[in-house]
C-alpha cells in the first residue's frame, strides 16, 4: 500500500485554454511540478480533480492521467454531451468520479436545483460504478442528506463539507451520512474553513467511520486572493502551505486509523491495484 493524495490540480493554460465563464485564473501548475511536489511529500498516488477554470473540458485532466498511469485516477466533470463510449474511454484513462461543484461559480442556485444536479449525475454515472463527488457546504449537505443517502453510487464530499466546527447546523447530518457508508469526507483544504475548525472536525469524522475518511492536499492551492469580478482574467497566486505540517496534522488526527484514512480507504474507493 502507499500514501494517496486524493485532491489535486493540474492547470496549464499554455496548452489547454481556459473556460470562459470561469469564476477565477490560476497560474499554470503542470504535472512536472505535481510530480516534484509528490516526490517531497512522500505521496505515491494521486487523485486528479477537474478544477472549475476548466470547466466540462477535462483535456488536461485526462492527458494527466495517460502520462500518469496506474499510480493517478481522475475526478472529471460532465458537460452533458458526452456518449457512453467516451465515458467508457475516461475510464480506461482512470476516471473514477465526476464532480458536481455547488459552490464555485455556476453552482447550483437552490436546493431544488442541486437536488436535480446530484440525482442526474448520479445517474448517468452508476453504470460505470464511479462516485460522485460534491462540492457543498453544511447547509446544501444538510437539505440533501435524505437523497444523498439512498443514491446508487457513493458520495464523497470536498473540503470537510466546508464544516466551520462540529457544532454547526448540518453537521450531525454529515455524520450521519458517514457512520451509515452513504458518504465520504474528504479532509482537504483546511484553509477554507474557519482557524481551528479542521481538528475538530476531522477527530469527529473518524469517530464517526474510519473507514468514510481520505486525505487530499488540495495543490497547488488556489484561493490566494480575494477574488474581484473585474480582475477574473489576472491569474491569481496560488496559497503558501506548509504540506508537510498539514500531512502530519491528518496523521496525528487519524490516530491508529491513519493507515486506513491515507492508504487503504483511498485504494478501495478509486479502485487501485492492490500493492503488497
Amino acid at each position: 500500500m502507499t500514501i494517496c493524495d486524493c485532491h489535486v490540480h493540474v492547470f496549464d493554460p499554455g496548452r489547454y485554454p481556459w473556460a470562459p465563464d470561469r469564476a477565477y485564473t490560476p497560474g499554470a501548475a503542470r504535472l512536472g511540478e505535481l510530480r516534484r511536489f509528490h516526490a517531497a511529500l512522500g505521496v505515491g498516488r494521486a487523485v486528479l480533480v477537474q478544477p472549475s477554470p476548466y470547466g466540462s473540458d477535462n483535456r488536461c485532466l485526462l492527458d494527466a492521467l495517460r502520462e500518469l498511469g496506474d499510480r493517478a485516477r481522475g475526478v472529471a466533470v460532465l458537460g452533458g454531451h458526452e456518449t457512453a463510449a467516451e465515458l467508457a474511454h475516461w475510464h480506461r484513462l482512470g476516471v473514477r468520479g465526476v464532480r458536481v461543484n455547488l459552490v464555485s461559480g455556476g453552482g447550483a442556485r437552490d436546493v431544488a436545483a442541486a437536488r436535480r444536479a446530484v440525482t442526474r449525475t448520479a445517474e448517468r454515472i452508476a453504470p460505470l460504478d464511479w462516485h460522485l463527488q460534491l462540492f457543498a457546504g453544511l447547509p446544501v449537505v444538510s437539505a440533501l442528506a435524505a437523497d444523498l443517502a439512498v443514491l446508487p453510487v457513493p458520495v464523497v464530499v470536498d473540503h470537510y463539507g466546508l464544516a466551520d466546527g462540529p457544532d454547526r447546523p448540518g453537521f450531525r447530518d454529515l455524520l450521519g451520512l458517514l457512520a451509515d457508508e452513504r458518504a465520504y469526507v474528504k479532509l482537504s483544504a483546511p484553509y477554507r474553513i474557519p482557524a481551528g475548525s479542521a481538528a475538530a472536525s476531522a477527530a469527529e469524522f473518524v469517530a464517526a467511520n474510519p473507514h468514510r475518511v481520505v486525505w487530499g492536499s488540495d495543490w497547488p492551492h488556489t484561493g490566494g486572493r480575494a477574488r474581484n469580478a473585474r480582475e477574473r482574467d489576472t491569474p491569481e497566486p496560488f496559497r503558501e502551505v506548509d504540506d508537510a505540517r498539514e500531512l502530519a496534522a491528518v496523521r496525528a488526527w487519524a490516530g491508529g486509523h491513519a493507515t486506513t484514512v491515507l492508504e487503504t480507504n483511498p485504494a478501495e474507493l478509486y479502485d487501485f491495484p492492490l500493492v503488497r
